[in-house]
């Protein structure tokens, strides 16, 4: 009886995996980010991470009519900078993300254009990968360093999903990346004070297939 109880529960279980709609995609677009001011008595600079380019791939599927889901890989060519007093200094690096995402459209699966929204979270690493020198303008307020910094990471975004195909759509979106300050790879310097949350708006227009 429970061997019956048990194969039933797993046909139910398959019948619902196969019943859910996969989707597999890759998207490019760019990277901006808000600036957070540093401060200490003598001094100031803006600390933040030059425009630049950024791509995403996902693997995501419709578990009901409106929600759904995707787990992604983000990457941007986003490099630390220190604005103040006439200068900018910027330092190599780049930035990874891994996140899950829920999913919540505004028609039904089967609709040819699905606009929604998405909130997630997971985690972020900010790279420093320049080559670290004795003297760095700005040096008195912070430093960029050549080290890696993994911060957590809230997502919220917006877009719509255009079928082409059943099998291809077209994706439009917007994501906000919300992290605390990476401050292993922007170091401020004794006596500096500020910090806070990086706003990273990130807009893509990307492919995906169903199945």
């Amino acid at each position: 009886m429970h061997l019956r109880k048990f194969a039933v529960v797993i046909f139910l279980s398959s019948c619902a995996l196969f019943a859910q709609k996969w989707e597999v995609g890759a998207a490019g677009g760019g990277s901006f980010y808000t600036s957070q001011t540093l401060t200490n008595p003598s001094d100031s600079a803006d600390a933040t991470f030059n425009m630049a380019i950024a791509a995403s791939a996902w693997l995501g599927n419709d578990s009901g009519k409106y929600i759904g889901g995707e787990v992604r890989y983000d990457y941007e060519a986003s490099e630390p900078q220190l604005k103040g007093d006439g200068a900018t200094v910027t330092f190599g690096g780049h930035t990874q993300a891994v996140h899950y995402d829920f999913l919540f459209h505004f028609t039904p699966r089967s609709s040819r254009v699905r606009p929604f929204v998405a909130a997630g979270a997971g985690i972020k690493v900010y790279s420093g990968t320049g080559q670290e020198q004795a003297f760095q303008p700005l040096q008195d307020v912070a430093l960029l360093t050549r080290t890696q910094d993994l911060t957590p990471m809230i997502s919220a975004g917006a877009g719509v999903k255009v079928a082409v195909t059943s099998n291809i759509q077209l994706r439009l979106e917007v994501h906000d990346f919300m992290t605390p300050f990476p401050k292993q790879v922007i170091v401020p310097n004794t006596g500096t004070t500020g910090g806070g949350w990086f706003h990273n708006i990130v807009p893509m227009f990307g492919i995906s297939f169903t199945f």
